[in-house]
């Protein structure tokens, strides 16, 4: 079993994202998922990037944190596009995660906004859209790229799926994919159930 804390999007903790906890929790995970934004709902992605900006990162890494230690040592840290930024500085930052799923965001790890080297046999899979104006079109996808070369192919992963949305995975959104869903949740799992062995 796998213990995981999935971080929420700029829309907030929306049923979608609940949903698709609930479908990595299927194999026997436990799936937390904290609410970052402290009960906020916004309406846009820009309002809830405001609200991320007012709340600040310290204050949302704070929250995330919370739920990890709650969870216990070994957590599977994911984020789907701004909880990848809390989930990725987490991972490589702080020893002992068990593992890192990125959805539809990377964060580099060289150059001038890079928190540093991936860590070193940390498992990680990141998913993503090839033409999705957020991942594949503002660098993300080349982050993403970078990692795989540096961790290794042992240890990193690289899904693209063929589409231009943002936030596929999110069932309450008119953007949802299910078929593309359906195969990143296949992926993670597996992923899942090699880091609870």
């Amino acid at each position: 079993m796998a213990r995981v804390v999935l971080l929420h999007h700029a829309l907030g903790l929306t049923p979608g994202v609940t949903d698709l906890a609930e479908r990595l929790s299927r194999g026997g995970h436990e799936v937390a998922t904290p609410d970052l934004f402290d009960g906020h709902v916004p309406a846009t992605l820009q309002e809830g990037l405001a609200i991320a900006g007012e709340l600040g990162d310290d204050h949302m890494e704070s929250v995330a944190r919370t739920a990890g230690e709650e969870a216990g040592p070994g957590v599977v840290w994911a984020g789907i596009s701004l909880g990848v930024s809390v989930a990725q500085r987490i991972v490589q930052t702080t020893p002992g995660a068990g593992g890192a799923v990125l959805l539809e965001a990377a964060l580099p790890v060289s150059g001038e906004w890079a928190i540093g080297p991936w860590p070193a046999g940390v498992p990680v899979q990141i998913h993503g859209m090839d033409r999705d104006e957020f991942f594949a079109l503002e660098g993300d996808v080349d982050a993403a790229r970078e990692i795989v070369a540096t961790a290794g192919p042992s240890v990193a992963e690289l899904f693209v799926y063929p589409g231009d949305a943002h936030l596929f995975t999110d069932s309450s959104l008119p953007q949802f994919d299910a078929a593309a869903t359906d195969l990143v949740v296949e992926r993670v799992r597996r992923l899942l159930e090699r880091v609870g062995e």
